[in-house]
C-alpha cells in the first residue's frame, strides 16, 4: 500500500520578528504638513514661511508664545504619496530660484526620510524678499510715536 505524499503548505502569513505585533500606523495630515515646515525653515535663504495675512498671524501667536509649525505649509496626502505647496519670504540677495530648490529638496527628504511616504511634488511660490535693513527701518518706526 503506497502512502499519501504531503506537500509542504505555503502560507502568506508574514513573518515578525518574536514579541513584535503587527498593526497600522497612521500619520496625521498636520504631522506631515509640520515636518515639511521645519524642513523649509532650515534651508538657508528663507527667512519666513507664508503669505502676508499667514504671518501676521504668526506674529500674533509668537506674542503668546506659540508657533505653528506648518505656517505656510498645504499638504495633499494620498495612500501612499504627499503633494507640498511651500508658501516662502526669501532673504535677499540669494538667488530665489536656489532657494526654491533647496527647499524642495529638504522638504522631499524629511517626508521620505521622517514620514515614510513618498513624494510626488513640491511647489514653492516666494512671495516677498527680506532685506536685512527691513528690520531696523521697523526698529526706528517703533521708537517714532
Amino acid at each position: 500500500m503506497a502512502t499519501p505524499t504531503s506537500t509542504p503548505s505555503t502560507s502568506t502569513t508574514p513573518v515578525t520578528p518574536l514579541g513584535v505585533a503587527t498593526g497600522k500606523t497612521v500619520i496625521s495630515d498636520g504631522v506631515i504638513a509640520k515636518v515639511a515646515g521645519i524642513a523649509a525653515r532650515e534651508v538657508p535663504g528663507v527667512f519666513a514661511l507664508g503669505g502676508g495675512a499667514a504671518r501676521a498671524l504668526g506674529a500674533l501667536r509668537s506674542v503668546v508664545n506659540s508657533t505653528d509649525l506648518s505656517q505656510g505649509i498645504n499638504i495633499e496626502v494620498g495612500e501612499t504619496q504627499v503633494a507640498v505647496d511651500v508658501t516662502i519670504v526669501a532673504e535677499y540677495p540669494i538667488a530665489l530660484q536656489s532657494v526654491a530648490e533647496d527647499v524642495r529638496a529638504s522638504v522631499t527628504d524629511a517626508i521620505e526620510t521622517i514620514i515614510g511616504m513618498e513624494v510626488a511634488e513640491v511647489n514653492v511660490t516666494v512671495t516677498d524678499v527680506h532685506f536685512a535693513s527691513d528690520d531696523a527701518d521697523e526698529t526706528e518706526e517703533s521708537r517714532v510715536l
